[in-house]
């Protein structure tokens, strides 16, 4: 790679993993080791975890870095009978009774080099020693680049030429979904929503040669520190251990701004109207502070019609014009159906007047 970018555009995640079920799917083209290149906590390997769960097939998962070559060619054993030396396989590597499933080989180009042998043969061949690995399995290769400031040794034409390749990157959109699945704290999915620079800064913390930076794995860290019960100060201290100094400081000026501007326990309980609308948030961070805090809050039917209801009069704000009102309006009315639907409550939305009036407007602006 000599340490320049790649000649292939980047994808997301969601575009890998689609690509990758699809590679899979077809026999021919599961012979073909498939390489994923991107920075840390991009989550390459979570994509390689959902399609093998997804076809419900094994998965092996080799750290290349966390074993040494021998582990993977095996051991040498004299064979006093046929008077010569043979090669043991390892217990890990699929054996003819798994006819199908995935072998990922994980941090390929941090590895050892002497270990890549080993593992280059399993892609260029798929054999090591007198393993060969059974006919069925995919092969799924990931690591980073020079340019993605992770050690990285070079990977020659030769071996690139054998493997499909993409170079997957984060987006705002694929990590707020994952995000909201995985129940993240609405507080750090405001932040990014505003601030989805944010999201992964390696190439700002390369420049500025520092060594702690946000990432999408950092993020998911934060959330937790955020969720737990440590106290403010200890909180401060494990965000900003995490994701860097700066980026901490910006973070909780915001949280500040957030917290501050909106207090979605008590929109819940407002009565509509005057009520609710000297309740509703005057700056962009607090109003997708409320979005999102909105969606945490809808457990059950009441709370998800009462959101609706609050959603709909966000054009009552006092500082309704200097904000996107109408593009929160449309985020949180697809997440609140979103969030519906995974709780069988698709018909409180469906049949509540204020998504009908929001749909028919929708309409009415061609919006379909």
């Amino acid at each position: 790679m000599n340490g320049h970018p790649m000649n292939i555009p980047p994808v997301s995640v969601a575009a890998a993993r689609a690509a990758l079920m699809e590679q899979y799917g077809q026999p021919a083209l599961r012979e073909r080791a498939t390489m994923l290149w991107g920075t840390r906590g991009v989550g390459k390997s979570s994509i390689v975890r959902q399609v093998a769960a997804h076809f419900g097939v094994p998965l092996v998962d080799l750290r290349l870095t966390t074993i040494e070559p021998v582990d993977l060619r095996g051991a040498i054993f004299a064979d006093e009978r046929q008077a010569r030396t043979v090669w043991f396989p390892p217990e890990f590597l699929p054996t003819p009774e798994q006819p199908a499933g995935i072998l990922f080989l994980d941090e390929l180009t941090a590895a050892d080099q002497r270990l890549q042998i080993s593992a280059y043969s399993l892609i260029l061949d798929r054999r090591v020693g007198n393993y060969r690995l059974p006919e069925g399995w995919q092969i799924v290769a990931a690591g980073n680049a020079s340019f993605h400031g992770a050690v990285s040794h070079d990977m020659g034409t030769a071996l690139a030429d054998r493997m499909f390749h993409f170079h997957v990157q984060a987006t705002i959109e694929a990590f707020l979904d994952h995000a909201l699945l995985q129940g993240f704290a609405p507080e750090v999915m405001a932040y990014l929503r505003v601030r989805p620079d944010k999201l992964d800064d390696t190439q700002a913390q390369l420049t500025q040669d520092h060594l702690v930076g946000a990432s999408p794995r950092g993020w998911e860290d934060v959330s937790r520190v955020l969720q737990s019960g440590l106290s403010e100060t200890a909180r401060r201290q494990f965000v900003q251990g995490r994701i860097g100094a700066a980026n901490a400081a910006e973070f909780f000026g915001v949280l500040r701004e957030i917290q501050a501007g909106t207090d979605v326990l008590k929109l819940l309980a407002a009565r509509p109207g005057a009520e609710t609308a000297a309740l509703l948030p005057r700056s962009l961070d607090a109003l997708y502070g409320m979005v999102y805090a909105l969606l945490a809050a809808c457990t059950d039917a009441l709370a998800m019609a009462r959101a609706l209801e609050i959603v709909e009069a966000l054009p009552d704000s006092p500082a309704a014009s200097a904000l996107p009102v109408r593009e929160a309006q449309t985020l949180v009315m697809e997440l609140l159906l979103q969030r519906a639907l995974e709780r069988n409550l698709e018909g409180t939305v469906l049949d509540h007047p204020a998504y009908q009036r929001y749909a028919e407007r929708r309409r009415r602006e061609g919006h379909g």
